[in-house]
């Protein structure tokens, strides 16, 4: 069930109208909105409102001709119809944002810093309907007293995020000083008639909308005139508190099966991670003593690279190990002409006929190219979809276009692992259908020298094993990384061939039933 899609349908039924019933006894949202002109003009006459806090009202009402029109401050007239999204029912008025609300900001310079004060609110701290303060920064009561001259947060008021991540309407629920930064303030000063309630539900429907108008590049903003201009249709009084009702119990339902979706999915991640630890320890199917060990293959792997070693086909690996078990049964690794033990490094016991090795004596190694003709295919970082852990969708790039990162070669049965916040799991298994393409650097290519099926060489790489050990090497604060070396100096858990064949045979089959659970969830 898409539960987004279904609470914005819900939305969008309040907001036009068609949640609950009109009753024609209500009074007439128009009648709201020129009793707020005129308190407005009366908290002007005693000084509690600037003449020009008013200036920018306007009235919108629907002609003789049924199209509708917007009369200004100084008496001239406009039609609007180009701008009104849809149809009200009677007994409904639209109105600008700021006709009904005060709509203020904060700060959008940095102030300092302390370690205790005033909790300073950003967009980064707007969640669903509520307020993070876990990782909020504090400035000092000097500072925050000169924000809050303009910006006084009270209980009931609205927050919206202005900068980044738009929206995230939250009411104000506590009594607590807060300031804000980057943060639009709807203030309900004009009518304690308006419910706030209603404003905010308007809000987290209109978000989509406001997203999608942004001004700015890298980092997206609205505007305050563009909030305090943003049409608004208002209900009369009593339908809106109707309204408000009806959404408060819809919208919570959907979030008990948000709720009870995440659960299951986090469930579901669990349980396959727990089948691949199981593969990946040898505890998924049962050993066959008729295997041929893993050992065999590699010494033969090793045989045949020498050869080629000699024929000066291909130059020899200095980092290349042998990892094997002594009289002692302890582990060792050799090294060219070095021999250490390394119990220590040694994470779980393996069956028999399974063997410990390095990424570099288990992968071949990665190679660069160069894009060719008009256009090539580019898979970076976000192509990969990092549920299902796979290729969503390449990049069709013009040759004379290609980043500077786009030179690592994939074939049908790599593996590409990001070194790039590893821990985002952006990790794929190249099928034919996009072995044509070129990688970002931004990835390591796990090529099989023929000691992994690469089936089985995929789901060793997403498992939580090497997925977590690695991520214990990231450095760096903006992105960070791992390197090449730390995936070939990593230690692979490799059972024979034909045991890797019925292990791919039990997780392929198992993960299929799981991922039709999953997609039942999205």
């Amino acid at each position: 069930m898409d539960t987004k899609a279904l609470r914005q349908k819900i939305l969008d039924l309040a907001i036009r109208g068609k949640l609950v019933p009109q009753d024609p006894s209500d009074e007439p949202a128009s009648v709201l909105l020129e009793r707020i002109r005129e308190q407005k003009k009366q908290m002007v006459k005693e000084g509690k409102l600037k003449a020009k806090d008013i200036k920018n009202d306007t009235i919108i009402f629907v002609g003789e001709d049924n199209l509708h029109y917007e009369k200004f401050q100084d008496g001239s007239v406009k039609c609007i119809e180009d701008e009104i999204p849809f149809e009200l029912p009677e007994g409904w008025a639209w109105c600008r944002l700021n006709s009904i609300v005060d709509v203020r900001d904060g700060t959008h310079d940095t102030p300092t810093y302390v370690d205790k004060g005033i909790p300073l609110i950003t967009s980064k701290n707007l969640v669903e309907g509520g307020i993070d303060y876990s990782n909020v920064k504090y400035i000092s009561e000097k500072d925050a007293i000169s924000i809050n001259d303009r910006s006084g947060v009270n209980i009931g008021d609205i927050l919206f995020a202005m900068i980044g991540t738009i929206g995230n309407p939250s009411m104000v629920t506590e009594d607590i000083l807060i300031s804000i930064k980057n943060v639009a303030l709807f203030k309900f000063t004009f009518s304690k008639n308006l419910s706030n309630h209603f404003v905010m539900y308007f809000l987290d429907y209109a978000q989509e909308d406001m997203k999608n108008k942004p001004s700015g590049g890298l980092q997206p903003f609205v505007s305050l005139n563009f909030l305090r201009t943003y049409l608004v249709p208002v209900p009369p009084v009593e339908e809106q508190q109707r309204i408000v009702s009806i959404l408060a119990d819809s919208i919570n339902k959907i979030r008990n099966i948000d709720v009870l979706k995440n659960e299951l999915t986090a469930s579901v991640k669990k349980a396959k991670s727990k089948i691949l630890d199981l593969a990946i320890r040898g505890k998924l199917v049962p050993q066959d003593p008729n295997d041929e060990p893993a050992s065999v293959l590699l010494e033969r792997i090793r045989v045949e690279k020498e050869e080629l070693i000699k024929q000066g086909k291909i130059k020899r690996d200095k980092k290349e190990s042998i990892i094997f078990r002594g009289d002692d049964n302890s582990y060792y690794e050799k090294i060219g002409d070095d021999i250490e033990n390394i119990d220590t490094e040694i994470p779980f016991n393996l069956p028999d006929n399974w063997i410990w090795c390095r990424g570099c004596s288990c992968f071949s190694g990665m190679e660069t190219t160069k894009p060719q003709g008009e256009f090539f295919d580019y898979i970076d970082i976000d192509s990969i979809d990092n549920r299902l852990h796979c290729i969503k969708k390449t990049k069709r790039i013009p040759v004379i276009e290609a980043p500077s990162r786009a030179s690592r070669a994939i074939n049908s049965g790599s593996v590409l692992f990001s070194l790039v916040r590893p821990y985002l799991e952006n990790i794929a298994l190249i099928e034919e259908i996009h072995s044509h393409s070129i990688a970002s650097t931004g990835f390591y290519v796990c090529n099989s020298n023929g000691l992994l099926l690469p089936d089985y060489m995929f789901y060793l790489m997403i498992s939580k094993y090497v997925v977590d050990g690695l991520n214990q090497y990231m450095k760096g604060d903006n992105s960070p990384s791992i390197s090449r070396n730390d995936i070939e100096n990593w230690l692979y858990p490799i059972p024979p061939i034909d045991e890797q064949r019925r292990i791919c045979y039990i997780l392929k089959t198992t993960f299929a039933t799981i991922e039709k659970l999953e997609e039942s969830l999205i």
